[in-house]
C-alpha cells in the first residue's frame, strides 16, 4: 500500500513538472506522445476510484501477479481504447488542463488508496481481488509509465528505486524466469516489455530467453 503510494505521487509530480512543449514529445508507450500518456494515466486514477469502490462478496480470484494478462504482440495502436485516449488527449488543449485533471483525480485516487482496508476484496475486469494486491499491481502500472515518461525527457525525475526493484520482481513472477543478474532494473523492464531491443551483449546474456521476448502487459 505504502509503494502505491510512493510510485503515484513520484509519477504525478514528475508530470507536473513537465514544460508545457514536453507534452508534444513522444512517450515510451508506442505511438503516444507524453499527453496522450498523462491522459491514460487520468483514466487509470479513475479505474482506481471505481474499484476501490466497487466491493465484492465472491471468493478471490486473482492476485497482484494473476491480474497481468501477457501478450507476445506489441500493441499497434489501432486498439480502439487507444486511439479514444489520443483522442481526449488532443481536446485538452492545453497542458496545463490535462496537468489539474490529473492532480485532481489523481489525488483523489491517492487518497482512497491510504483509506482502504487492504483485506477488503474488489472487484474489477470480472476479477476479484484484496484490494492491497490490486494496488500492489498497480505499483507495476506506475513504475511501467514513468519510465514511459522519461524515455525522450530525460532531465524528468526517474521512478523510485523501490518501484523499480518491486516491478522487476514482479515482472520475473509474471514470466515465470529470473533476468541476468548483470540487467539493472531499469534495463529489465525496458528490454522484458518490449520497450527497447535488447543489445548483442544482453541478448547474449539472456540467452533462450531471449526469444520470449516481449512480455506486454495488458
Amino acid at each position: 500500500m505504502d509503494l502505491f503510494s510512493r510510485t503515484w505521487a513520484a509519477l504525478r509530480a514528475a508530470v507536473a513538472s513537465l514544460p508545457d512543449e514536453d507534452f508534444a514529445k513522444p512517450s515510451g508507450c508506442r505511438g503516444w506522445l507524453i499527453r496522450d500518456l498523462a491522459c491514460h494515466l487520468v483514466i487509470d486514477a479513475q479505474d482506481v476510484l471505481i474499484t476501490l469502490v466497487t466491493p465484492a462478496s465472491s471468493a478471490v480470484t486473482h492476485d497482484a501477479i494473476t491480474y497481468w494478462a501477457v501478450a507476445d504482440t506489441l500493441p499497434s495502436g489501432d486498439d480502439p481504447l487507444d486511439a479514444l485516449i489520443v483522442r481526449l488527449a488532443a481536446a485538452y488543449e492545453d497542458p496545463a488542463l490535462l496537468k489539474f485533471h490529473l492532480d485532481d483525480v489523481g489525488a483523489a485516487a491517492g487518497r482512497a488508496a491510504g483509506l482502504a482496508d487492504p483485506g477488503t476484496r474488489v472487484s474489477t475486469q470480472d476479477m476479484v481481488l484484496t484490494a492491497g494486491d490490486y494496488l500492489s499491481a498497480y505499483v507495476l502500472e506506475w513504475t511501467l509509465h514513468h519510465l514511459d515518461l522519461v524515455a525522450h525527457v530525460p532531465s524528468a525525475a526517474s521512478p523510485p528505486p523501490e518501484g523499480l526493484a518491486r516491478t522487476r520482481e514482479m515482472l520475473e513472477k509474471i514470466a515465470g524466469t529470473a533476468f541476468p543478474a548483470s540487467f539493472s532494473d531499469e534495463d529489465v523492464l525496458l528490454v522484458a516489455t518490449g520497450r527497447r531491443a535488447p543489445s548483442d551483449a544482453e541478448r547474449e546474456a539472456l540467452g533462450e530467453l531471449a526469444a520470449r521476448l516481449p512480455f506486454v502487459l495488458g
